[in-house]
This record gives structure tokens, C-alpha cells and sequence, in this order.
């Protein structure tokens, strides 16, 4: 999102963590995705530094300043990590991922505290940590959304609908075909 909404345009290659491609490994030592490499070979694979990377250029509402270091560490580690074994509970021995969703819904429900205060996350407009935390939030939603409709959240019901139903968010969202070596050059957005 922090990329189209700068008008930036980056070649993407869509990468199957199951099947890296080598020059995904070539690039990344971590060999995860996202990673950016720039014109002047500067690889950067981290989400939110690339984030501030895009936001860098021209950043639209003030994204970039609107930023809460605490919130996105939160996410990027407890929320993460719930929603990983909500989801995914086979990948880590568990019988099912109750306990986990469970913990996630509880940090939803101090987000939605805030969400109560100001519309984003980042305050009376939308920012980095709103960009940040979204993708994840949406897969949380995503996992059962029967449940998580029915969950009291009405404030991150309301700012998930609004990141869902931007046109922003419907640019970027598109499925691209497994990138492979030789592959004619995708471009983003």
C-alpha cells in the first residue's frame, strides 16, 4: 500500500516460500519475503522499512509521522505470533488454534479501545502504523470470519472495512502468477 499510494512502480516477482527461487537467496540471506532491491543494489527486507523507504519519497497524509513504535512492535511480535499459530496451527503441533485466537482477540480488543478514540490507529487519519498492522488484522478476520464478525469490535470492524472498500487497497490486491527465472517483468502497481 505504501508503495502504490506514492505513484512508485517496482518490478515484482511473486516468490512460493516452498519453492524459493535461487535468486531470491542470492539477494536475502533470510531468503523471506517482501525485499526490495534498489537500482543501486541496497536490498532492504524488512516490511516496515520498506514501508518507510516508500513513504520516504513523498509520503501522502503524513503516513510516515504518524507512527507509534510501540503499536507496530506489538504486532510484528505478540499479535504475529498468535495469528501464526490461529492460523496455522498444524506448522506448530497444536490441536487447533483457539488458545491463540484467543490472544489475539484480546490485543484486538485494546486496539479497538483506541480505534474508539481517534478513526486510525495513527490517529485522525490514516499512517504507518494503520498500513502496518492492517495485513495482519485482515488475515486474523480472514481465518473465520464468521467468528470474527460476531466478535464486539465495532471500531476495528469500522477501520477494516475502510482499508478493505479503499481504492487503494483494491489497486495492489491482485493474485500474480509464481515468478521464475526468465519470466517477462511484472510491474507494481
Amino acid at each position: 500500500m505504501a508503495i502504490a499510494a506514492n505513484g512508485i512502480q517496482v518490478e515484482l516477482r511473486e516468490v512460493v516460500l516452498r519453492n524459493k527461487p535461487p535468486e531470491l537467496i542470492e539477494v536475502s540471506a533470510k531468503a523471506t519475503v517482501p525485499v526490495l532491491v534498489l537500482p543501486d543494489g541496497v536490498m532492504i527486507d524488512e516490511s516496515l522499512d520498506i514501508m518507510r523507504w516508500a513513504l520516504g519519497h513523498n509520503g501522502p497524509e503524513g503516513w510516515l509521522s504518524a507512527g507509534d513504535t510501540a503499536l507496530i512492535i506489538q504486532n510484528d511480535g505478540s499479535f504475529k505470533s498468535a495469528l501464526d499459530r490461529y492460523k496455522y496451527p498444524y506448522r506448530y503441533e497444536l490441536e487447533n488454534g483457539d488458545v491463540h485466537r484467543d490472544e489475539g482477540l484480546a490485543i484486538l480488543v485494546q486496539l479497538n479501545t483506541r480505534l474508539g478514540e481517534t478513526p486510525y490507529l495513527s490517529g485522525e487519519t490514516r499512517g504507518i502504523i494503520d498500513l502496518a498492522i492492517f495485513p495482519f488484522i485482515r488475515q486474523f478476520a480472514e481465518t473465520d470470519r464468521a467468528w470474527f464478525d460476531a466478535q464486539p469490535l465495532p471500531h476495528i470492524h469500522w477501520w477494516l472495512g475502510q482499508h478493505l472498500s479503499s481504492g487503494l487497497f483494491a489497486r495492489i490486491m491482485h493474485r500474480y502468477p509464481q515468478w521464475k527465472s526468465g519470466d517477462a517483468a511484472t510491474v507494481f502497481p
